[in-house]
């Protein structure tokens, strides 16, 4: 038997229990995970909420949590990229918040003895997202990068590989994040009314592109800013078509792990990107985790701690 954080119902965190499940057996290209460190992203309360099924009730129990770092320990037919007692980090459809999981073969990275599991649990969906919006924004050297939510987990790795590839990075953010962000290189200002202004005056040249985080209702002046919806991107506002502005949320957007990682961990590496672990839990305070990102504020990843 396995264990797994489900719930039957969309709601608050109450829902959530952890429950007994069978040892789940991987497919084809499959493999199955001993987990021991799942990353927590505002996504999995917003879908255990039902904000993207309004409406709807759950067919049946669903798991929760879209990452995990683990060891290998089976693996399905025709796998021959892992093997079990690998270490490995990767982004699953649901249910990383579990003893075991079920992931794709092709989407394992191998973890680094210098990086923890916690650690790496934290990486995949804010490299991912972070890699996706900007090469869709097509920056490069020399340009000014305005991102909304700079001290969100994306937010955080978009600047970092943003100021990586020699662009200057301006960063939305609340005060008490602000030191940390000029530590990493970007240039903070404060959000709320007068952001615009506090912008301007921070980039004298101009912005050219940005990157909403936030959803707090900052595309139509971030269009203004850049005097192109093509240049807005946010994976977070939902009125994005409004203002003819993309909202990526993955799907055939992503970027390979293999790519997205070929460039992260080399900076990890060597201590120019950062990404600060705010808390951990144990597996049985999911619900305490999933309170604690639905409150916002948070300054880089939430880690449920497995084993």
């Amino acid at each position: 038997m396995a264990q797994a954080v489900r719930y039957a119902e969309y709601g608050g965190p109450e829902v959530l229990r952890l429950e007994e499940i069978d040892l789940p057996e991987p497919g084809p290209g499959e493999v199955r995970l001993a987990v021991r460190a799942a990353g927590m992203n505002p996504v999995d309360w917003k879908i255990r909420r039902g904000l993207f099924t309004p409406g709807q009730d759950l067919a049946e129990p669903r798991g929760t949590g879209v990452e995990a770092a683990g060891v290998v320990e089976a693996v399905g037919p025709d796998v021959d990229t892992a093997a079990p007692g690998d270490e490995v980090f990767t982004g699953v459809g649901s249910g990383a918040l579990a003893t075991h999981v079920i992931a794709r073969a092709d989407s394992l990275v191998h973890k680094p003895d210098w990086l923890s599991f916690e650690e790496a649990a934290a990486l995949p969906v804010a490299s991912e997202t972070a890699a996706r919006t900007l090469r869709y924004l097509n920056v490069r050297s020399g340009q000014t990068l305005l991102v909304h939510a700079a001290a969100g987990a994306v937010g955080l790795v978009a600047g970092q590989l943003a100021i990586a590839r020699g662009l200057t990075v301006i960063g939305t953010a609340s005060e008490a994040r602000h030191e940390f962000l000029r530590e990493l290189g970007v240039h903070p200002v404060t959000y709320g009314d007068g952001w615009v202004e506090r912008v301007r005056e921070a980039a004298p040249d101009g912005i050219d592109a940005v990157l909403d985080g936030s959803g707090r209702g900052v595309l139509k002046e971030s269009v203004a800013l850049t005097g192109d919806p093509a240049k807005v991107v946010t994976i977070a506002d939902g009125s994005a078509a409004d203002h003819g502005v993309h909202f990526t949320s993955g799907g055939n957007e992503k970027v390979p792990a293999a790519e997205v990682f070929a460039e992260v961990l080399p900076l990890l590496h060597a201590g120019k990107l950062r990404l600060p672990i705010a808390r951990t839990f144990p597996l049985a305070q999911a619900a305490d985790a999933h309170r604690l990102s639905e409150d916002g504020h948070v300054l880089g990843k939430i880690v449920l701690e497995v084993g």
